[in-house]
């Protein structure tokens, strides 16, 4: 069995099939040769793993798989960090989707790169906005990504299906505009002049096809059996706020046109809003999100305000079906529940990311830490910034 490549004619050896490599191996112009036979060996040795035992560990096995798609195992459980998918092969491969996900992705492979993109967008928007709450969207390396916390039907599942179907939206439609996708490109249907005089042109976010793809390939799981009713209204909701919160924040952008700058002529075209501004809207709906239940209403099953007092929700507000947890403690029955001991917390802030809320009146402790900043930039002709490295005390406070 190969274990190694010569050293001497690939500096970039690693370990293959005994210890599995956890980061990517990029092989040198010297390796092409053997890299080629590496290629068929594993070929050879996957199609074996289909029919046969010979492989004591399953890992050893699946990861024979992993290399020919190029899949660091590492983000195997994530389908936003799955490698490039090229083929149809490659979406009967991906795990987390269902059959009918799995047919649009053999349909549409093209755009499986920008779902990918917009699966991890979705996650460090996630850890962005939630950074300083006690559940802070930390990632698991298994299925769900997030845990058990978002098989729940609480306000922070909300925001994340929220936040996931409005990623792909954006990928999708960024993917459109950039002229990856033979699908589509820029919006045609924004031409002409408009009301207020200026002429559209340029590259118009294409932010309908975004939209609809989001909808077809995010919202099937929802439409498929086996999920009860409530949550499936629930999610679904969701996600359209979701998509709303990009489609109501669309913006103008424009270009003067003239002699020394002068605006004689402006062109303008229709553009998303950076993704941080798409999240804090969503962050916003969470802040203020409604408790529902589900009920009939003649033949039709919707969602109503748990509250009567409370006034209906809207298309963009988002809306949960049970109570958070507290996050406090660490519980290792829930996947994702891992507590806020050890979690930084602003000892003077009363909010919640304040220790007294933070650390759920566990106490905290505090050490003084070094910080190491840049500090007296100064730019350099011609081009670059130069600066010192400035080192200092500063207290970092941890929950108990």
């Amino acid at each position: 069995m190969i274990s190694h490549f010569p050293s001497s004619q690939c500096p970039h050896n690693q370990t293959f099939i005994q210890n599995i490599p956890t980061t990517s191996w990029e092989p040198n112009p010297f390796c092409t040769q053997a890299v080629l036979l590496l290629n068929v060996v594993l070929k050879s040795l996957s199609r074996l793993y289909l029919t046969s035992r010979h492989f004591k560990h399953r890992h050893q096995m699946l990861y024979l798989q992993l290399l020919l798609l190029n899949v660091p195992l590492l983000y195997l459980a994530k389908l936003s960090s799955v490698g490039s998918i090229r083929d149809e092969e490659t979406c009967e491969r991906l795990r987390g989707l269902i059959q009918r996900q799995v047919q649009i992705c053999k349909r549409s492979v093209e755009v499986m790169d920008a779902v990918r993109r917009g699966a991890q967008l979705a996650i460090d928007e996630c850890q962005f906005q939630f950074r300083s709450r006690r559940w802070n969207c930390s990632t698991l390396e298994t299925m769900p990504v997030f845990g058990k916390i978002v098989t729940q039907g609480t306000r922070e599942a909300a925001f994340v299906y929220a936040i996931s179907a409005a990623s792909v939206a954006f990928a999708v439609t960024r993917a459109c505009s950039s002229g990856e996708l033979e699908k589509c490109g820029c919006d045609h249907n924004v031409h002409g002049v408009s009301p207020e005089g200026f002429q559209w042109s340029g590259c118009s976010d294409n932010i309908a096809y975004g939209v609809a793809f989001s909808q077809s390939f995010v919202d099937v799981r929802e439409r498929s059996k086996g999920q009860s009713p409530s949550r499936a209204l629930m999610n679904l909701h969701n996600n359209e706020a979701g998509r709303k919160a990009i489609l109501s924040h669309m913006r103008v952008e424009c270009k003067c046109h003239g002699v020394s700058g002068s605006c004689e002529v402006k062109t303008c075209w229709k553009a998303m809003p950076p993704f941080r501004k798409v999240g804090n809207v969503i962050k916003e709906k969470f802040d203020g999100a409604t408790e529902v239940e589900q009920r009939e209403v003649g033949t039709t099953k919707v969602l109503m305000p748990r509250n009567s007092q409370f006034k209906p929700h809207t298309d963009e507000d988002l809306v949960y079906l049970e109570p958070s947890p507290d996050f406090c403690d660490y519980d290792p029955r829930t996947p994702g529940m891992l507590g806020t001991v050890g979690r930084q917390c602003n000892r003077t802030s009363k909010a919640i990311d304040g220790c007294e809320l933070m650390c759920c009146g566990r106490g905290f402790q505090t050490q003084e830490v070094e910080v190491v900043d840049r500090c007296s930039c100064k730019f350099h002709w011609c081009c670059y910034v130069k600066c010192k490295q400035c080192r200092k005390m500063v207290e970092m406070h941890t929950c108990r």
